[in-house]
Protein backbone atom coordinates (compact mmCIF):
# COMPACT_ATOMS: atom_id res chain seq x y z
CA UNK A 1 0.00 0.00 0.00
CA UNK A 2 3.02 2.22 1.08
CA UNK A 3 4.53 1.63 -2.46
CA UNK A 4 1.43 2.28 -4.57
CA UNK A 5 1.18 5.36 -2.51
CA UNK A 6 4.17 6.54 -3.23
CA UNK A 7 3.78 6.03 -7.14
CA UNK A 8 0.87 8.14 -6.99
CA UNK A 9 2.05 11.37 -5.00
CA UNK A 10 4.94 10.76 -7.80
CA UNK A 11 2.46 11.17 -11.00
CA UNK A 12 0.76 13.78 -8.89
CA UNK A 13 3.54 15.78 -8.62
CA UNK A 14 4.53 15.30 -12.61
CA UNK A 15 1.37 16.39 -13.52
CA UNK A 16 1.00 19.36 -11.34
CA UNK A 17 4.45 20.75 -12.64
CA UNK A 18 2.42 21.44 -15.74
CA UNK A 19 0.56 24.57 -14.20
CA UNK A 20 3.43 25.28 -11.62
CA UNK A 21 5.15 27.70 -13.56
CA UNK A 22 2.39 29.08 -15.62
CA UNK A 23 2.41 32.86 -16.02
CA UNK A 24 -0.06 35.72 -16.40
CA UNK A 25 -0.32 37.57 -19.57
CA UNK A 26 -2.41 40.73 -18.60
CA UNK A 27 -1.23 43.84 -20.11
CA UNK A 28 0.73 45.72 -17.10
CA UNK A 29 -1.13 48.65 -15.85
CA UNK A 30 1.21 51.36 -14.70
CA UNK A 31 -1.13 52.79 -12.65
CA UNK A 32 -1.01 49.68 -10.68
CA UNK A 33 3.06 49.08 -10.86
CA UNK A 34 3.26 52.58 -9.24
CA UNK A 35 1.99 51.34 -5.81
CA UNK A 36 4.94 48.84 -5.40
CA UNK A 37 7.95 49.86 -3.59
CA UNK A 38 10.56 47.59 -3.32
CA UNK A 39 11.65 48.50 0.18
CA UNK A 40 9.90 49.05 3.36
CA UNK A 41 10.93 52.44 3.72
CA UNK A 42 10.32 53.33 0.51
CA UNK A 43 6.46 52.26 0.87
CA UNK A 44 6.56 54.06 4.62
CA UNK A 45 7.53 56.96 3.33
CA UNK A 46 4.56 56.93 0.17
CA UNK A 47 2.35 55.88 2.86
CA UNK A 48 2.64 58.43 5.25
CA UNK A 49 2.74 61.79 1.91
CA UNK A 50 -0.32 60.13 1.25
CA UNK A 51 -1.79 60.39 4.77
CA UNK A 52 -0.57 63.65 5.34
CA UNK A 53 -2.78 64.73 2.39
CA UNK A 54 -5.49 62.59 3.65
CA UNK A 55 -5.44 64.58 7.35
CA UNK A 56 -5.90 67.93 5.25
CA UNK A 57 -9.06 66.52 3.29
CA UNK A 58 -10.75 64.92 5.99
CA UNK A 59 -11.95 66.69 9.63
CA UNK A 60 -10.47 64.59 13.24
CA UNK A 61 -8.68 62.11 10.69
CA UNK A 62 -5.57 60.71 12.11
CA UNK A 63 -2.40 59.32 11.44
CA UNK A 64 -0.75 57.65 14.36
CA UNK A 65 2.45 56.47 14.41
CA UNK A 66 4.31 53.31 16.88
CA UNK A 67 7.77 52.48 17.32
CA UNK A 68 8.49 48.75 17.02
CA UNK A 69 11.51 48.67 19.52
CA UNK A 70 14.58 46.24 17.49
CA UNK A 71 18.16 45.74 18.85
CA UNK A 72 19.74 46.65 15.24
CA UNK A 73 16.98 49.22 14.04
CA UNK A 74 15.87 52.40 15.02
CA UNK A 75 13.76 53.20 12.90
CA UNK A 76 11.02 51.02 12.75
CA UNK A 77 7.37 52.20 12.57
CA UNK A 78 3.77 50.99 12.30
CA UNK A 79 1.87 53.97 10.91
CA UNK A 80 -1.56 54.02 11.46
CA UNK A 81 -4.36 56.13 9.26
CA UNK A 82 -7.99 56.59 10.43
CA UNK A 83 -10.51 58.68 8.46
CA UNK A 84 -13.38 58.29 10.69
CA UNK A 85 -17.28 58.00 9.48
CA UNK A 86 -18.96 61.45 9.18
CA UNK A 87 -21.68 61.66 11.58
CA UNK A 88 -22.92 58.78 13.19
CA UNK A 89 -20.22 56.25 13.92
CA UNK A 90 -22.21 52.66 12.47
CA UNK A 91 -19.66 50.87 10.15
CA UNK A 92 -15.82 50.71 9.82
CA UNK A 93 -13.63 49.22 7.87
CA UNK A 94 -10.07 48.13 8.52
CA UNK A 95 -7.31 47.07 5.90
CA UNK A 96 -4.13 45.59 7.61
CA UNK A 97 -0.87 44.84 5.98
CA UNK A 98 2.61 42.98 6.81
CA UNK A 99 1.69 40.82 9.97
CA UNK A 100 4.00 38.70 8.15
CA UNK A 101 6.52 41.23 7.40
CA UNK A 102 7.54 40.52 4.11
CA UNK A 103 3.92 40.07 2.87
CA UNK A 104 4.40 43.67 3.40
CA UNK A 105 5.09 44.57 -0.10
CA UNK A 106 2.35 43.58 -1.79
CA UNK A 107 -0.19 44.57 1.32
CA UNK A 108 0.87 48.02 1.50
CA UNK A 109 0.41 48.55 -2.63
CA UNK A 110 -3.02 47.71 -2.03
CA UNK A 111 -3.41 50.11 0.72
CA UNK A 112 -2.13 52.50 -1.73
CA UNK A 113 -4.42 51.84 -4.17
CA UNK A 114 -7.63 51.64 -1.97
CA UNK A 115 -6.27 55.19 -0.55
CA UNK A 116 -6.10 56.91 -4.53
CA UNK A 117 -9.03 55.22 -5.81
CA UNK A 118 -11.54 54.38 -3.35
CA UNK A 119 -11.13 56.86 -0.33
CA UNK A 120 -13.86 59.74 -1.41
CA UNK A 121 -15.66 61.78 0.99
CA UNK A 122 -19.10 59.58 -0.76
CA UNK A 123 -17.31 56.40 1.07
CA UNK A 124 -16.35 58.55 4.46
CA UNK A 125 -20.32 59.44 5.12
CA UNK A 126 -21.11 55.66 4.85
CA UNK A 127 -18.07 54.51 6.71
CA UNK A 128 -15.03 54.92 8.95
CA UNK A 129 -11.88 53.77 7.52
CA UNK A 130 -8.27 52.39 9.45
CA UNK A 131 -5.06 51.56 7.69
CA UNK A 132 -2.63 49.82 9.70
CA UNK A 133 0.43 49.78 7.46
CA UNK A 134 3.76 47.46 8.18
CA UNK A 135 2.37 45.63 11.86
CA UNK A 136 6.12 43.67 11.44
CA UNK A 137 8.48 46.38 9.96
CA UNK A 138 11.18 44.37 10.99
CA UNK A 139 10.03 41.56 9.11
CA UNK A 140 9.32 44.26 5.97
CA UNK A 141 12.28 45.70 5.84
CA UNK A 142 14.59 42.60 6.35
CA UNK A 143 12.25 40.05 4.04
CA UNK A 144 11.68 38.06 6.83
CA UNK A 145 7.88 36.64 7.63
CA UNK A 146 8.37 36.60 11.13
CA UNK A 147 9.74 39.54 13.71
CA UNK A 148 12.90 40.26 15.10
CA UNK A 149 12.53 37.90 17.77
CA UNK A 150 11.46 34.84 15.38
CA UNK A 151 7.94 35.05 16.56
CA UNK A 152 5.28 34.88 13.70
CA UNK A 153 2.49 37.75 14.83
CA UNK A 154 0.26 35.61 12.80
CA UNK A 155 0.07 32.94 15.40
CA UNK A 156 1.35 35.79 18.40
CA UNK A 157 -2.28 37.75 18.17
CA UNK A 158 -4.15 37.44 21.40
CA UNK A 159 -5.82 39.21 24.33
CA UNK A 160 -5.42 36.44 26.41
CA UNK A 161 -2.00 34.57 27.94
CA UNK A 162 -3.38 31.17 27.77
CA UNK A 163 -2.74 31.04 23.69
CA UNK A 164 1.31 30.79 24.76
CA UNK A 165 0.44 27.50 26.49
CA UNK A 166 -0.92 26.00 23.58
CA UNK A 167 0.30 22.40 22.62
CA UNK A 168 0.63 21.36 19.02
CA UNK A 169 1.16 17.90 19.63
CA UNK A 170 2.21 16.74 15.74
CA UNK A 171 5.08 19.75 15.98
CA UNK A 172 7.64 17.37 17.74
CA UNK A 173 7.48 14.69 15.10
CA UNK A 174 8.09 16.52 12.15
CA UNK A 175 10.66 18.91 14.17
CA UNK A 176 13.66 17.11 13.23
CA UNK A 177 12.76 17.21 9.57
CA UNK A 178 11.87 20.58 9.13
CA UNK A 179 14.32 22.50 11.65
CA UNK A 180 17.55 20.91 10.91
CA UNK A 181 20.43 22.50 12.71
CA UNK A 182 23.14 23.24 10.21
CA UNK A 183 24.57 25.42 8.10
CA UNK A 184 22.40 25.57 4.87
CA UNK A 185 24.17 24.02 1.83
CA UNK A 186 21.44 24.22 -0.95
CA UNK A 187 23.49 21.85 -2.51
CA UNK A 188 23.95 19.12 -0.20
CA UNK A 189 22.29 15.01 -0.49
CA UNK A 190 19.55 16.18 2.06
CA UNK A 191 17.88 18.96 0.33
CA UNK A 192 18.52 17.84 -3.15
CA UNK A 193 16.43 14.46 -1.67
CA UNK A 194 13.91 17.25 -0.18
CA UNK A 195 10.72 16.56 -2.48
CA UNK A 196 11.36 12.82 -1.89
CA UNK A 197 12.25 12.90 2.28
CA UNK A 198 8.60 15.12 2.46
CA UNK A 199 6.57 12.49 0.66
CA UNK A 200 8.13 10.00 3.27
CA UNK A 201 6.38 12.36 5.59
CA UNK A 202 3.31 12.02 3.49
CA UNK A 203 3.16 8.61 3.26
CA UNK A 204 3.43 8.35 6.74
CA UNK A 205 1.48 11.07 8.25
CA UNK A 206 -0.61 12.28 5.04
CA UNK A 207 -0.68 15.51 3.76
CA UNK A 208 -3.35 17.36 5.72
CA UNK A 209 -2.10 16.09 8.93
CA UNK A 210 1.30 17.19 8.08
CA UNK A 211 0.53 20.89 6.79
CA UNK A 212 -1.19 20.86 10.26
CA UNK A 213 1.44 20.37 11.91
CA UNK A 214 3.81 22.66 10.62
CA UNK A 215 1.01 25.36 9.73
CA UNK A 216 -1.08 25.72 12.75
CA UNK A 217 1.53 27.56 14.97
CA UNK A 218 3.76 26.61 17.97
CA UNK A 219 4.76 27.67 21.06
CA UNK A 220 8.10 25.45 22.35
CA UNK A 221 10.75 25.78 19.50
CA UNK A 222 12.14 29.31 19.96
CA UNK A 223 14.44 28.96 16.78
CA UNK A 224 11.83 26.64 15.23
CA UNK A 225 9.56 27.57 12.17
CA UNK A 226 5.97 28.83 12.95
CA UNK A 227 7.08 29.71 16.74
CA UNK A 228 3.99 31.86 18.59
CA UNK A 229 6.06 32.95 21.23
CA UNK A 230 5.98 32.92 24.71
CA UNK A 231 4.23 36.21 25.34
CA UNK A 232 2.74 38.96 23.39
CA UNK A 233 5.17 40.81 21.25
CA UNK A 234 5.68 44.59 21.45
CA UNK A 235 3.53 45.82 18.65
CA UNK A 236 0.52 43.75 19.32
CA UNK A 237 0.48 45.24 23.28
CA UNK A 238 0.62 48.62 21.48
CA UNK A 239 -1.67 48.42 18.84
CA UNK A 240 -4.31 46.89 21.77
CA UNK A 241 -5.92 50.06 22.99
CA UNK A 242 -5.33 51.95 19.77
CA UNK A 243 -7.29 49.91 17.86
CA UNK A 244 -10.23 49.37 20.96
CA UNK A 245 -9.91 53.15 21.27
CA UNK A 246 -10.87 53.65 17.62
CA UNK A 247 -13.79 50.63 17.32
CA UNK A 248 -15.57 51.11 20.03
CA UNK A 249 -18.02 53.78 19.11
CA UNK A 250 -19.44 51.63 15.59
CA UNK A 251 -21.19 48.47 15.38
CA UNK A 252 -19.94 47.02 12.34
CA UNK A 253 -16.35 46.38 11.82
CA UNK A 254 -15.14 44.97 8.44
CA UNK A 255 -11.73 43.63 8.85
CA UNK A 256 -9.58 43.02 5.73
CA UNK A 257 -5.84 41.25 6.66
CA UNK A 258 -3.62 41.47 3.87
CA UNK A 259 -1.54 38.34 3.38
CA UNK A 260 0.41 36.74 -0.10
CA UNK A 261 2.15 33.01 -0.65
CA UNK A 262 -0.87 30.13 -0.24
CA UNK A 263 -2.50 29.51 -2.75
CA UNK A 264 -2.89 29.18 -7.18
CA UNK A 265 -0.48 31.67 -8.33
CA UNK A 266 -1.97 35.02 -9.51
CA UNK A 267 -5.24 34.15 -7.52
CA UNK A 268 -6.79 36.06 -4.52
CA UNK A 269 -7.92 33.34 -1.96
CA UNK A 270 -10.56 34.13 0.98
CA UNK A 271 -10.11 33.01 4.59
CA UNK A 272 -12.79 33.82 7.29
CA UNK A 273 -12.33 32.65 10.76
CA UNK A 274 -16.11 33.28 11.39
CA UNK A 275 -17.67 31.97 15.12
CA UNK A 276 -21.13 31.95 14.11
CA UNK A 277 -23.52 31.14 11.21
CA UNK A 278 -24.96 34.41 11.10
CA UNK A 279 -21.15 36.03 10.37
CA UNK A 280 -20.79 33.26 7.83
CA UNK A 281 -24.17 34.54 6.21
CA UNK A 282 -22.84 38.05 5.92
CA UNK A 283 -19.57 37.75 4.65
CA UNK A 284 -21.04 34.92 1.85
CA UNK A 285 -23.77 38.26 0.88
CA UNK A 286 -20.37 40.57 0.56
CA UNK A 287 -18.68 38.24 -0.93
CA UNK A 288 -21.35 36.87 -3.75
CA UNK A 289 -20.06 35.20 -6.52
CA UNK A 290 -16.52 34.66 -5.45
CA UNK A 291 -15.47 31.06 -3.84
CA UNK A 292 -14.74 31.30 -0.09
CA UNK A 293 -12.61 28.83 2.09
CA UNK A 294 -14.57 27.86 4.85
CA UNK A 295 -12.58 25.57 6.29
CA UNK A 296 -14.28 22.44 4.69
CA UNK A 297 -11.54 21.26 2.00
CA UNK A 298 -8.83 18.33 2.75
CA UNK A 299 -5.98 21.36 2.25
CA UNK A 300 -7.52 23.37 5.07
CA UNK A 301 -5.50 23.90 7.82
CA UNK A 302 -6.56 25.52 11.51
CA UNK A 303 -4.25 28.67 12.65
CA UNK A 304 -3.83 29.22 16.12
CA UNK A 305 -2.88 33.50 17.18
CA UNK A 306 -4.11 34.94 14.00
CA UNK A 307 -4.78 38.19 13.71
CA UNK A 308 -7.78 39.03 12.49
CA UNK A 309 -9.35 36.77 15.59
CA UNK A 310 -7.28 38.97 17.63
CA UNK A 311 -8.91 42.29 15.87
CA UNK A 312 -12.20 40.57 16.76
CA UNK A 313 -11.69 39.94 21.13
CA UNK A 314 -11.38 43.38 20.92
CA UNK A 315 -14.99 43.72 19.63
CA UNK A 316 -16.74 40.87 20.78
CA UNK A 317 -19.51 42.61 21.77
CA UNK A 318 -20.14 43.95 17.64
CA UNK A 319 -20.66 42.37 14.04
CA UNK A 320 -17.05 41.69 13.29
CA UNK A 321 -16.61 40.35 9.60
CA UNK A 322 -12.68 38.76 9.49
CA UNK A 323 -11.67 37.83 6.45
CA UNK A 324 -7.98 37.40 5.60
CA UNK A 325 -7.13 37.86 1.59
CA UNK A 326 -4.53 35.38 0.85
CA UNK A 327 -2.52 36.19 -3.10
CA UNK A 328 -1.83 33.06 -4.15
CA UNK A 329 2.13 32.77 -5.63
CA UNK A 330 3.46 29.30 -6.28
CA UNK A 331 0.53 27.07 -6.73
CA UNK A 332 1.12 25.82 -3.03
CA UNK A 333 -2.58 24.37 -3.02
CA UNK A 334 -1.26 21.70 -4.77
CA UNK A 335 1.37 18.65 -3.26
CA UNK A 336 4.37 19.93 -5.46
CA UNK A 337 3.45 23.66 -4.62
CA UNK A 338 3.00 22.85 -1.10
CA UNK A 339 6.33 20.90 -0.91
CA UNK A 340 8.22 24.11 -2.97
CA UNK A 341 6.87 26.41 -0.15
CA UNK A 342 7.66 24.57 3.09
CA UNK A 343 10.84 24.25 1.58
CA UNK A 344 11.48 27.81 0.79
CA UNK A 345 10.36 28.34 4.67
CA UNK A 346 13.11 25.88 6.28
CA UNK A 347 15.54 26.75 4.32
CA UNK A 348 15.53 30.43 5.47
CA UNK A 349 14.81 30.15 9.04
CA UNK A 350 17.39 27.79 9.42
CA UNK A 351 19.92 29.68 7.33
CA UNK A 352 19.11 32.93 9.53
CA UNK A 353 19.59 30.56 12.96
CA UNK A 354 22.65 28.88 11.57
CA UNK A 355 23.98 30.12 8.73
CA UNK A 356 24.86 29.29 5.23
CA UNK A 357 27.79 27.21 3.89
CA UNK A 358 28.39 29.82 1.09
CA UNK A 359 27.63 33.41 0.10
CA UNK A 360 25.64 31.60 -2.94
CA UNK A 361 23.59 29.70 -0.78
CA UNK A 362 22.69 32.58 1.58
CA UNK A 363 21.72 34.90 -1.91
CA UNK A 364 19.58 32.05 -3.44
CA UNK A 365 17.75 31.05 -0.13
CA UNK A 366 17.01 34.73 0.33
CA UNK A 367 16.03 35.55 -3.38
CA UNK A 368 13.64 32.34 -3.63
CA UNK A 369 12.05 33.43 -0.03
CA UNK A 370 11.34 37.19 -1.37
CA UNK A 371 9.75 35.45 -4.69
CA UNK A 372 7.60 32.98 -2.90
CA UNK A 373 5.92 36.28 -0.83
CA UNK A 374 6.51 39.20 -3.05
CA UNK A 375 6.74 37.83 -6.95
CA UNK A 376 9.29 39.54 -9.28
CA UNK A 377 6.30 39.47 -12.31
CA UNK A 378 5.09 42.72 -13.74
CA UNK A 379 2.18 40.15 -14.76
CA UNK A 380 1.31 39.25 -11.44
CA UNK A 381 1.58 42.26 -9.80
CA UNK A 382 -0.80 43.68 -12.42
CA UNK A 383 -3.46 40.89 -12.20
CA UNK A 384 -3.60 40.34 -8.48
CA UNK A 385 -4.34 44.55 -7.90
CA UNK A 386 -6.29 44.82 -11.22
CA UNK A 387 -8.52 42.05 -9.53
CA UNK A 388 -8.73 43.71 -6.21
CA UNK A 389 -9.97 46.87 -7.68
CA UNK A 390 -12.79 44.74 -9.25
CA UNK A 391 -13.19 42.92 -5.68
CA UNK A 392 -13.93 46.00 -4.07
CA UNK A 393 -16.11 47.79 -6.47
CA UNK A 394 -18.69 45.00 -5.58
CA UNK A 395 -18.24 44.08 -2.34
CA UNK A 396 -17.95 47.51 -0.73
CA UNK A 397 -20.78 49.00 -1.93
CA UNK A 398 -22.48 45.40 -0.68
CA UNK A 399 -21.30 46.28 2.90
CA UNK A 400 -21.92 49.85 2.79
CA UNK A 401 -26.14 49.05 1.60
CA UNK A 402 -25.80 45.99 4.47
CA UNK A 403 -28.35 46.39 7.21
CA UNK A 404 -26.26 44.98 9.66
Amino acid sequence: MKNKNYIIILILLLVQSFTFAQKTNDNVDSDYLKCYHNNYNAARQYFIENSNEILQKYENSKLIKIDVPSKIDNNLTIDILYIPQEGHKNKLMILSSGVHGVEGHVGSAIQLMFLEKFLNENLIRKTGVLFIHSINPYGYKYNRRVSENNIDLNRNSTTSTELYNTINEGYPKVSEFINPQKRVNTKSLSNRLFTIRAIMQIIRKSMPVLRQAILQGQYQFEKGVYFGGKKQEPQIISLSPIIDSICKPYNTIFEMDLHTGYGEKGKLHFFPNPTDSITKNNLENIFYGYKIDWGDSDDFYTVTGDFVDFVGQLNKDKIYLPMTFEYGTLNSQTTKGSLESIKRVILENQGTHYGFKTEKDKAKVKKDFLEMYYPNSKDWKNKIMKDTEELYKKIIPRFLNSNF
